[in-house]
């Protein structure tokens, strides 16, 4: 039986949902609407009518107090009716969850809830004079999403004449599930081949297809696979397992790749046989080894870019791991299920590192065209504003469902992310220095140990999800790419694994991520030699998947084990007892094969070696020419109050407290410093401070820097930027640069030369450079990379249009601090402090936020002198340490003027500065002094008491007292012994706070 069950808010229930959807057409797509209520749909399959009935009767589908539930439609008082529900094949997460709940309400053993199946859609009941076009454009471009999602509509009138909707299931049919398709490589031709690479979405390139094809001829193989009944050329799941492994995602083959760059600055050309292994391998190795030798306490890197997460020694008794993912083109097609999917997947990164890691903390970025974006949109994007709002949503729920505090993050505006926004998620997670009596950050399969996958079921979502990341988003990107993720779900296999983990029930770990089980168990097997798995086994959520993919789908909340035979049945009764599902599915062994069965089936057999090393390197040229860029004069505005407050509401200053307020820093009980600061928690922080031990006072700051605007200028420059101010804002707080790590994520568009791509050879070169300053700044900071991800085909072609964002790298930070009771926060403190300007200021203004805001143009991009900012760094921590300090905060987007304005605006203090006195280079006026965005930078407030002590440590560097914290509400300022501001505080939050507050 096929049903529907209809619930709706009872009358005089306020629908607050209903009230937030008629805002965002209201306010995003600009129509008017009188009001929205919201009905929701199950519909039911595999079920009798006297267990509806029993469903209903026992509210197994609302709350009966708020609720109305019927098997009528319950639409009433609306002009226009839609309903909004999944497509095939996309995960259904509430579905998912009342299915469980019937089974449960109905008495159902668990061997009979397999043929019960929930699909949920929503009906939202408009009041609002529309014609068809206008109800068109809401149901596509806000209330649901073409790739995922299926919508219909009727007027009123329509629905009067026929009430409903057709029941619709979300079943996926298709072809026999043991069917396994050969790709007849052998004949075809290399226009043939690359036509059906691009109809599959593998992103394999013509000589990779050549290689693969002179793999499949070699006698050897050949005879091989005869003798186990296969075909001489690749089956389709094979063909799939080389595209998922050897996708620019998992192999990182332009970072791998030999470059010849030239230089024409210097007229100089060199090679480099790898951009990873030269520059960040490279220089984590060279930092490891000084600290190794000089460091007290030594090398503090344990696990660096060999598995899910880096990991570095905290304490005694703990380690800690970090990853930051991208979830760039599946959020541009989905914000809310790519974002979510984007920060419950970077959860699993820790969860998989070593034998496992408790997590700990969430820190994430985004990067947006503005929400306030006018102007038609090319085919397939999404409006900014849509896409802010989903992303938010998506990181939201999958932070605070999880149970894992968000401590840290900001957000990025530049027009050119419209086709491509970027979404950085990361974990941060704590492991016990030794797990049941063994090291936690290694792990090994073993050969004997039984492949088992725990979690979530294998789902048609989430198909092709790393070989998409490896392209262009283009008007054909499939919807099977994105997934959606179920933070509850993946929280109950989380404490399922810490326990199995403390018992010690597995040799191994890895998630289920990119590539799906084709590459956690290929990757796993590279420990033990090879494996052998049977893919019938595999728990699915429907029927009709085909074995290439189960093998390869990225269906979320899922991770494979490596358990030792012997302790098999101790992990399965656990695994029951915690109702997470667990299934055996082979074993991994030393044959050197990667071999994969249906049942009876032959579905792959692979050489481990070729399948992992066997990708070809590829060979790419760089050419450096540095742009042009004019510099005009820089202009002095006679308004600097109202400019001031102008600045501080730009979309790259102002307060992000909007989105902030919405993520839980508080949940596990553990932060230190909060993302908001000041005396009525508005003010902007430099960076988290969480403590990860109970019962101790040792704290880890989480920072980051990241600065695409200084890219137009020369990519050196806007990676020295990213490093050295992901490194200030740790110090702000009170971190110790001697102590930190760095994690790099580079998201590029497409520096590979073709037709579509002209400038590769410059886009390229801009590659190759940042990753000279990276490992130039690394070494010089000493700050090793232990972790990193790079994304490169961050582009959009649709509609006659190629958007390419601007080469972009986050760079994150870690690092101890001894005792959070003496960090600090950006926000003033009392009058009277003395007001501190550590730094030289330069007239460096390209890519700055006063360029922009005053239509000029300036072609000097801030650098950065590592000698004087690591001195100043290791200066401000040991003030910090003995207590000379009340309030430090960075100068960064908006310079010394924004920062000033800031820190009164935490502390609702006034301030009284004379900017002549600002350490400069050479002559700069008013605007140059006060909005340069020079780097290295802080302004600092110290008590009048510890000025001679201050003074004394920071003796022979740029420190500077420019005036004083004042018990006033204004902030003033003069320049050459004229008044230049004078401007109320509470003006100024004002501004800041009201850009984003919607």
């Amino acid at each position: 039986m096929l049903c529907r069950v209809i619930v709706g808010l009872k009358e005089g229930v306020r629908d607050v949902l209903g009230e937030k959807i008629a805002r965002k057409i209201r306010n995003e797509l600009g129509m008017d609407v009188g009001g929205v209520r919201i009905v929701n749909v199950f519909t039911l399959e595999g079920v009798t009518r006297e267990q509806v009935d029993l469903a209903l009767e026992r509210a197994a589908l609302h709350d009966p107090v708020l609720h109305e539930a019927s098997l009528s439609p319950l639409a009433r008082d609306f002009d226009w009716i839609i309903e909004v529900g999944f497509r095939p094949g996309v995960t259904d997460n509430e579905g998912r969850t009342a299915r469980e709940t019937l089974g449960v309400v109905l008495g159902l053993p668990k061997s009979e809830r397999e043929g019960l199946k929930v699909y949920t859609s929503r009906q939202y009941l408009i009041q609002a004079d529309l014609d068809q076009d206008g109800v068109h454009h809401i149901a596509k471009d806000l209330l649901a999403n073409e790739l995922i999602q299926r919508f219909e509509y009727k007027s009123a009138a329509q629905w009067a004449a026929d009430p409903g909707f057709e029941p619709k299931a979300a079943r996926v049919t298709g072809k026999a599930s043991d069917e396994v398709a050969v790709v007849p490589l052998s004949t075809m031709s290399d226009e043939e081949m690359m036509d059906f690479s691009r109809a599959n979405t593998l992103a394999l390139s013509l000589k990779e297809l050549h290689d693969i094809r002179a793999y499949y001829a070699n006698p050897a193989v050949r005879a091989e696979r005869e003798g186990l009944g296969m075909s001489a050329d690749p089956t389709d799941a094979e063909i799939e397992v080389l595209a998922q492994t050897w996708s620019e995602h998992c192999k990182h083959k332009i970072f791998s790749a030999k470059i010849e760059y030239e230089n024409t600055e210097t007229g100089k050309t060199i090679e480099l046989s790898s951009l990873y292994k030269t520059f960040i391998q490279g220089s984590t190795k060279q930092i490891r080894a000084r600290n190794a030798a000089t460091r007290e306490g030594g090398d503090y890197c344990l696990s660096v870019f060999k598995d899910n997460a880096g990991v570095i020694a905290f304490s005694e008794t703990t380690n800690i791991c970090v990853k930051m993912e991208t979830h760039n083109s599946p959020s541009a097609l989905d914000p809310y299920g790519g974002a979510l999917t984007g920060i419950v997947g970077v959860n699993r990164d820790p969860m998989g590192t070593g034998m496992g890691a408790n997590l700990l903390c969430n820190t994430d970025v985004f990067c947006f065209a503005s929400p306030f974006h006018e102007g038609e949109l090319p085919p397939r994007l999404l409006h900014p504003r849509r896409v802010f709002e989903g992303v938010r949503e998506g990181v939201e729920h999958g932070g605070n469902k999880s149970g894992i505090p968000t401590v840290n993050g900001s957000i990025v505006f530049d027009e050119r992310y419209l086709g491509k926004p970027l979404v950085y998620c990361g974990t941060i997670g704590t492991m016990p220095v030794t797990v049941a009596g063994r090291p936690s950050h290694e792990k090994q399969a073993m050969p004997g140990d039984v492949i088992v996958m725990s979690g979530g079921r294998i789902g048609a979502d989430g198909i092709h999800g790393a070989t998409f990341s490896s392209e262009e988003l283009h008007e054909g990107s499939p919807a099977t790419a994105v997934q959606i993720g179920d933070p509850i779900t993946q929280r109950k296999m989380y404490d399922f694994l810490m326990r199995a983990r403390d018992l010690g029930l597995y040799n191994a770990i890895t998630d289920n991520g990119a590539g799906g089980l084709s590459s956690s168990v290929g990757e796993m097997a590279e420990d033990s030699g090879g494996f052998d798995m049977d893919l019938k086994k595999a728990p699915l959520k429907y029927d009709g998947l085909r074995p290439w993919e189960i093998l390869i789908s990225e269906a979320q909340e899922r991770m494979t084990m490596a358990v030792p035979a012997d302790k098999l049945d101790a992990f399965m009764r656990l695994s029951e007892e915690m109702d997470v599902e667990s299934t055996a599915l082979g074993v991994f062994n030393d044959s050197g094969k990667y071999l994969v069965r249906y049942g009876d089936r032959m579905v792959t057999c692979l050489d481990m070696d070729f399948l992992h090393n066997g990708v070809p390197q590829m060979e790419l040229k760089a050419v450096w020419k540095r742009p042009e860029v004019a510099s005009d004069p820089v202009p002095v505005a006679e308004d600097q109050n109202g400019l001031l407050k102008d600045m501080l509401g730009r979309l790259n200053i102002c307060s992000k407290e909007y989105v902030v307020r919405q993520y839980d820093h508080e949940v596990q009980g553990k932060s230190a410093v909060k993302p908001m600061v000041g005396v009525v928690g508005d003010g902007p922080s430099d960076a988290g401070v969480i403590r990860p031990e109970y019962g101790s006072d040792r704290g880890l700051v989480v920072s980051h820097g990241i600065c695409p605007q200084f890219s137009d200028f020369d990519t050196y420059w806007m990676m020295a930027n990213a490093i050295d101010e992901a490194i200030r804002n740790a110090v702000a707080v009170g971190g110790d640069v001697s102590y930190m790590a760095g994690v790099d994520n580079f998201c590029w568009c497409d520096p590979v030369q073709s037709e579509s791509t002209p400038d590769g050879h410059y886009k390229l070169a801009q590659l190759v450079r940042a990753n000279q300053a990276l490992a130039h700044y690394c070494l010089g900071f000493g700050v090793p990379c232990v972790s990193g991800k790079d994304s490169m085909k961050n582009d959009y072609k649709g509609g006659g249009r190629k958007i390419s964002i601007p080469p972009t790298v986050l760079f994150s930070v870690i690092g101890v601090i001894p005792d959070v009771n003496k960090c600090l926060t950006s926000d003033f403190k009392q009058p009277g402090d003395l007001i501190y300007a550590l730094g030289l200021t330069r007239a460096e203004l390209g890519g700055s936020e006063i360029a922009d805001q005053l239509g000029f143009s300036n072609g000097r991009v801030p650098q950065v002198d590592l000698l004087s900012a690591k001195a100043r760094y290791e200066t401000v921590f040991k003030a910090a340490q003995e207590g000379l300090v009340s309030a430090c905060h960075d100068c960064s987007d908006g310079g010394l003027g924004v920062t000033l304005a800031e820190m009164c605006i935490g502390g609702r203090l006034g301030a009284d500065v004379d900017l002549s006195l600002v350490p400069v280079l050479g002559e700069l006026n008013l605007t140059e002094v006060l909005y340069s965005e020079s780097a290295s930078r802080f302004v600092v407030s110290v008590p009048a008491s510890a000025r001679e002590r201050f003074e004394e440590l920071f003796s022979g560097q740029y420190c500077q007292m420019v005036g004083k914290v004042a018990d006033s509400s204004q902030l003033t300022a003069k320049f050459a012994d004229k008044t230049v501001l004078n401007v109320e505080v509470d003006a100024l939050a004002a501004s800041f706070k009201g850009t984003l507050a919607w």
